[in-house]
């Protein structure tokens, strides 16, 4: 109760105040002050409560196989390995060429090549350029949850006449890529340094959400989980024909947002044509 605390203050101050003579207080705005601020102070105790804390990793998904090493795949493995999950991580370098990024990463992440990578991982991102998405290993990614991270840029990857065109989205391209497994859209509207960072607990106000789509409802709901774990709230956009909702230059594309900010942008974005 805030009339305890309210009283007990009050008396204390009555009491310092005894010992000063000549000082005069406003006793009733004083009362109002002290009120206002136990509440303010137990609403902030309250939304701490209310925050759920970190769900343990799932057996079924202990593992995170990364293939890129950039800035998407290694600060996607720094939150992965944060939250409780081992991390295999590749690039086309080379293991070896990892060894300065695994010490940094520490005990839970070892580096491996791509195809040890994708079989490694329980769930896995690519975090390729799209020129790149050709060199995937299929075989070894067959029936694995692939999170896709991709946004077109010309100038990087050359010119898409289907992505000019807007008649297929870049997730759609890793999907026909990888027949066998289920594409999801992940973690392509949020600035790299921000993923290990930014993570809050479930519950938490103003919990950042990043959007998501794919085709296979199990698939999908097996990212959620890891962003879950990894401290974000997800939203679904649909399927891969829309994930062009958070790509390169629309509303959400770098922008921190909640989930009720996301729900109210990704209606109304409008597509854009790129140049």
């Amino acid at each position: 109760m805030i009339v305890v605390p309210v009283i007990a203050a009050v008396l204390a101050t009555i009491s310092s105040g005894e010992k000063e003579p000549g000082v005069r207080f406003n006793w009733l705005a004083h009362v109002c002050s002290l009120a206002a601020q136990l509440l303010r102070d137990k609403s902030r105790d309250d939304d701490t409560r209310n925050a759920q804390p970190a769900q343990p990793v799932p057996a079924s998904m202990a593992t995170i196989g990364i293939i890129g090493s950039g800035n998407i795949g290694s600060n996607v493995a720094k939150a992965a390995i944060a939250a409780g999950y081992d991390v295999v991580i590749s690039n086309s370098r080379g293991p070896e060429s990892l060894t300065h990024l695994i010490n940094e990463l520490g005990e839970n992440a070892r580096a491996g090549t791509t195809e040890e990578a994708a079989e490694a991982g329980d769930l896995v991102l690519v975090a390729v350029p799209l020129g790149k998405v050709g060199e995937l290993p299929a075989d070894a990614l067959a029936g694995k949850v692939v999170m896709d991270a991709n946004n077109y840029y010309p100038q990087r990857d050359g010119r898409i006449a289907e992505l000019d065109n807007n008649e297929a989205t870049t997730s759609e391209l890793v999907q026909r890529a990888l027949p066998d497994s289920q594409v999801v859209k992940a973690f392509n509207h949020i600035n790299a340094k921000d993923i290990p960072s930014d993570g809050t607990a479930a519950g938490t106000l103003d919990r950042r959400a990043l959007g998501i789509a794919g085709d296979d409802h199990a698939a999908k709901a097996l990212v959620v989980s890891f962003l879950d774990a990894l401290g974000y709230d997800a939203v679904d956009m649909g399927p891969l024909a829309e994930s062009w909702r958070t790509e390169r230059d629309t509303p959400a594309y770098g922008k921190r947002v909640t989930r009720a900010e996301l729900e109210e942008i990704l209606p109304i974005v409008e597509r854009v044509q790129q140049v």
